[in-house]
């Protein structure tokens, strides 16, 4: 019998009002763009849950019925599921359309188990290359997505997997049209929600393949804070125990127990392989395992180890005599303890014996990597979704907010984070291919994919790819650097030259700021279904928005366009993007971009420094400016205000500390236009537990769409002093009080379209290296211009490279 913390409690059975038999169909009917089809000659259908879906207990809907001998139609009032006597005859009609095919044509794809030996694309193993073919996802041009779940086993009421195959068909159909992001929370329904990622989590990471010695590690996690670079975890991969040195530490051929039954052989590897799995740290890197724990605590980093479980426990093993007599081994035969995930007796003792010791000692989660194959003792059980599975839950019985860290086991894999992606290569191919296959994977529900950023293995050392790969890290779910162990490769920014590795650091320090808002986000993803990273499509339903695949929003304010191509010899990246309609701004360089109706197609130019992120109107980006590693809510904070309406809300927690308390601050953006005046409204109100944030907070609030202004703040609607703060842009400091409403107003002249283009054009010209003397002309004659061809046409005869040219038009 399984721990009882390991056995999850589901809802598998139908509200029977909303169950529909017909022939040897059985239909239920879900949600109004939700049904499940059940077909089995033998009438015998699933009441249990499976693997995938845990939850049909929705309450009753309202449908009609129509049906004879030839057919069944069941309307919901947005659409109609026609049943015919063959299943490929069955039809569905969206909102009164013409009744379609029910498939998965027109699907805009999931996502895939590992990109182990990707290059771009494309799959290369020691027999063969292939191109990776993702998993069906719940979303569909053609409105209409089909979910397969008959391969899935059943899961018990005592937490284990029952054995024995489903013989019937048992589909999901998703009936939503375009709106893609309630298709998604139907799936959520269904399968669970996406658990609240840890805040930890969405920090800086550090991990490298190496054979470290407890002093290099705290060398190199000293270098990070030498150069005021933050992190948030530390990663030890394998050779935290005896790994490549366990024939030499532990003489196995030398003892000729390199066998079977000693546990040292594994199929297809040589004698040093077998140390992948192991569980007792290696005392010659780490004499004192407990003493660099501590060490690494007290830089208040979260620690996590890797797994390679698929050898069981051997005889050379701490824990082997503990384990053998829980598992009623001798152990003096010093027999192997095979590992057998889908075993309750073996399960419970690989929790108990195995790592709960090392996280009372300071571990905080574990990494499941690779190795285990895809078969286990009962027919069709793969063991990575039994290890995540039972690995989360166990993580679950004394954490707040649990991870792991392993790779994808199929649809539901969501209720399990974080995403492993696996060992990629490091090329300009992978990194193109990173930004589609991370948003994709939103349309299965699988939000949280973790990357080895740069890269993992062979490639070239390219500085630029590098930077670039990092900014896509600092704008992907997780920020891990990682790579293999050669000696000559690693990912200490330090160690790339010509300013990149200046460029890399200021990046990193960025996505540590960024924390509050990550986090706010993870909290969205768990109570409400939405994405981290979203397809431009959630939002508009245009040619563009599904032709530009590498394009995401970002928590919903921020568009992201990553770079993934090599500079020209001008110095710039050149990158084609689709601006949907409205008002954006870089949140770097301050383009500004007014998109009309239908978005804009443009090439935007960016140098190594940056890539274009735009913030939409009235967006609220809150930011830490605390220093340091560690990720506890910040004391102090830079909010960023753009123009436009708009509404974010700041969430906050103790579960960092093991309190479940939360904290809530809500920013709301109004702007108004009256005249030859502008007022752009900032109101701040606040609810919850304040025990949760700091005592004595500073808000450094900037208005970053406006150089000069009147400001003035009420609190519970009574003036207060300004401190008003020097900036490139207005910008106060308000020492916040929590539960107090505040009203920031800030009054400005309306700008001209020559004073925007002006503006513009000296952030450009003040940059470009260009004549001196060429630039103050042409700066001068662009203010100068009163329409915008006049401005195009002075851009056009100028003595200046292509390149400014376009950086130049790029707003109009």
């Amino acid at each position: 019998m399984l721990d009882k913390h390991l056995i999850v409690k589901t809802y598998p059975k139908a509200d029977l009002s909303n169950i529909i038999t017909w022939k040897n169909y059985r239909i239920t009917v879900l949600g109004e763009s939700l049904f499940r089809l059940e077909r089995n000659d033998e009438l015998i259908f699933r009441d249990e849950a499976t693997q995938t879906v845990w939850y049909r207990n929705a309450k009753p809907q309202r449908y009609e019925i129509e049906s004879n001998e030839t057919k069944l139609i069941i309307s919901t009032v947005t659409c109609k599921l026609k049943i015919m006597p063959s299943l490929s005859d069955c039809r569905i009609s969206l909102s009164g359309g013409k009744w379609q095919k029910i498939n998965n044509q027109g699907n805009l794809k999931g996502t895939y188990r590992t990109l182990d030996g990707c290059d771009g694309n494309r799959l290369f193993t020691l027999s063969q290359a292939k191109y990776i073919k993702l998993s069906n996802g719940v979303c569909s041009k053609t409105g209409v997505a089909v979910l397969d779940d008959s391969n899935s086993l059943r899961l018990g009421e005592n937490g284990q997997v029952l054995t024995g195959r489903y013989n019937g068909t048992d589909e999901y159909i998703f009936a939503f049209g375009a709106d893609y992001r309630s298709a998604v929370k139907a799936l959520y329904q269904i399968t669970g929600k996406t658990p609240l990622v840890p805040r930890f989590a969405l920090g800086n990471w550090w991990s490298r393949y190496k054979n470290y010695t407890h002093e290099e590690y705290m060398k190199v996690l000293q270098r990070f804070e030498d150069y005021e670079v933050p992190l948030a975890v530390a990663t030890v991969d394998m050779d935290w125990h005896y790994s490549d040195s366990v024939n030499e530490q532990k003489g196995i051929l030398e003892q000729g127990k390199n066998t079977e039954f000693y546990g040292c052989h594994y199929k297809g590897m040589g004698p040093d392989a077998n140390g992948w799995t192991g569980y007792s740290w290696n005392k010659e890197l780490f004499p004192d395992y407990k003493k660099f724990l501590k060490e690494v605590k007290e830089k208040k980093l979260k620690i996590t180890l890797n797994l390679h479980p698929a050898q069981g426990v051997r005889w050379f093993e701490d824990q082997y005599e503990e384990f053998a007599r829980a598992m009623d081994i001798d152990p003096k035969t010093e027999e192997c303890i095979k590992f057998d995930i889908a075993d309750s007796k073996f399960i419970n003792n690989y929790f108990k014996i195995l790592h709960k010791p090392y996280e009372k000692d300071g571990v905080d989660f574990w990494w499941i990597d690779w190795q285990q194959g895809t078969k286990t003792s009962v027919e069709g059980l793969d063991p990575l979704w039994l290890l995540n599975h039972y690995h989360y839950y166990d993580q679950a019985s004394d954490h707040c907010c649990p991870l792991i860290l392993s790779r994808y086991a199929g649809v539901g894999s969501h209720r399990y984070p974080l995403g492993f992606s696996g060992d990629t290569c490091i090329s300009w191919k992978t990194l193109s291919y990173l930004p589609y296959f991370t948003q994709t994977a939103s349309n299965v529900g699988y939000t949280w994919w973790s990357h080895d950023i740069g890269g993992h293995c062979s490639g070239d050392k390219d500085d630029e790819m590098f930077v670039r790969h990092v900014q896509f890290g600092v704008f992907s779910p997780i920020n891990r650097l990682h790579c293999t162990n050669e000696p000559t490769l690693s990912k200490e920014p330090w160690l790339f030259e010509n300013g990149t590795g200046e460029i890399i650091m200021r990046w990193l320090k960025f996505r540590h700021k960024l924390i509050p808002y990550l986090y706010s986000a993870s909290r969205a993803t768990n109570t409400s279904g939405i994405a981290l990273i979203e397809p431009l499509y959630y939002e508009w339903n245009e040619p563009n928005a599904y032709k530009y695949d590498k394009e995401y929003l970002f928590g919903g304010q921020l568009l992201v366009i990553p770079i993934v191509n090599k500079r020209k010899k001008d110095g710039y990246a050149y990158v084609r993007a689709w601006i949907p309609q409205g008002v954006w701004t870089d949140i770097f360089t301050g383009d500004i971009y007014d998109s009309p109706k239908g978005g804009c197609e443009k090439i935007l130019l960016r140098k190594l420094d940056y890539i274009p992120v735009l913030a939409r109107a009235g967006a609220v980006l809150p930011l830490s400016l605390d220093k340091g590693n560690g990720v506890s809510n910040p004391e102090k904070m830079e909010i960023a205000v753009f123009n436009g309406n708009g509404e974010f809300t700041l969430f906050e927690d103790g579960r960092e500390e093991q309190n479940d308390a939360e904290f809530f601050t809500i920013f709301k953006t109004q702007h108004i236009k009256v005249e030859s005046e502008v007022v752009q409204k900032l109101t701040i109100t606040s609810h919850g537990e304040e025990s949760v944030i700091p005592k004595n907070r500073v808000l450094d609030i900037q208005f970053k769409s406006e150089e000069k202004g009147v400001v003035t703040v009420r609190e519970n609607g009574i003036n207060v002093p300004v401190n008003v703060k020097y900036g490139d842009f207005v910008r106060i400091e308000l020492k916040f009080k929590p539960k107090v409403e505040y009203e920031i107003i800030l009054k400005t002249t309306c700008h001209s379209e020559q004073e925007f283009r002006s503006r513009h054009a000296y952030k450009v010209l003040i940059r470009a290296e260009e004549n001196n003397n060429l630039k103050s002309r042409l700066y001068f004659k662009l203010c100068g211009a009163k329409t915008h061809e006049e401005y195009e046409q002075i851009i056009d005869e100028a003595e200046i490279s292509q390149s400014i040219k376009y950086r130049l038009k790029e707003i109009l």
